[in-house]
């Protein structure tokens, strides 16, 4: 199984999965009802587990005093055999990104997300994603909140499927790809500092698989390469890609 891509900061690191199970949260205040991190991914694989799908995949992380949960759960259609690290036919699948803090610092949180295998990055189209604070009934609502947006995976995953291929049969001219590079900066796509990245990647791509046509699919890889950083930095910056290169190859409009 590939490794899955989940990027830290601030000086969290990896833990496994079974280590989370043995971290109580600190106790409840009349105003502050924080729940065990182990328990948010609990609550997420029932609700995939629901929605017939089922995880293949995870990584989790913890700052130094682990009062912040970081993790990515790589996830699948429950009837498909995951007998390789991939499906043959199919050169992305979906991940979760999730987080929970016993410190006061963010909710309890959850967005969908697309990785790419062949440089494991990731985007977020921000299409659904829910929080919920640490406030009271929060055991109560969030179970349903997640059902909701775990509810949705199978026809986003279709959506998907329509936009990646709309944007491998997409050509670009070098004045579009500059043109559509310049607009995704002014869109905070990427900051200005990660110009010259995303230059290097649309040019010489890292991967040789990228360079085999000049197509809205590999401008979007050489974007998502260059800004690989914070699992919570890359939702509003890859949404603003999509929009972008989803106007560009006609997607707007579509039923």
């Amino acid at each position: 199984m590939r490794n899955t891509n989940l990027l830290l900061h601030c000086g969290a690191s990896k833990v496994e999965r079974d280590w989370l199970a043995l971290m109580a949260a600190p106790r409840s205040t009349d105003t502050w009802f924080p729940i065990p991190h182990e328990r948010l991914i609990r609550e997420v694989e029932t609700a995939l587990e629901r929605a017939g799908m089922c995880v293949v995949n995870q990584a989790h992380g913890l700052s130094p005093d682990a009062c912040r949960y970081f993790g990515l759960l790589q996830v699948a259609p429950a009837n498909l055999s995951w007998t390789t690290p991939q499906p043959p036919t199919q050169d992305y699948t979906y991940v979760l990104g999730l987080r929970n803090s016993h410190d006061k610092r963010f909710p309890a949180a959850l967005v969908l997300g697309s990785q790419v295998f062949v440089c494991d990055n990731l985007a977020f189209s921000g299409e659904i994603k829910i929080a919920r604070k640490h406030t009271r009934f929060i055991e109560r609502d969030l179970p349903v909140l997640i059902a909701q947006g775990t509810g949705q995976l199978a026809e986003r995953w279709h959506q998907q499927d329509e936009r990646f291929a709309a944007y491998k049969q997409t050509e670009l001219s070098p004045s579009e790809a500059h043109d559509l590079i310049i607009r995704a900066m002014d869109g905070h796509a990427f900051t200005p500092k990660q110009m010259p990245d995303v230059l290097t990647q649309w040019r010489t791509p890292n991967h040789p698989e990228f360079a085999e046509s000049r197509t809205v699919w590999r401008l979007f890889n050489a974007v998502t390469e260059a800004i690989k950083g914070s699992l919570w930095a890359l939702p509003a910056r890859t949404q603003a890609l999509h929009g972008l290169l989803d106007a560009h190859v006609g997607l707007f409009g579509r039923n």
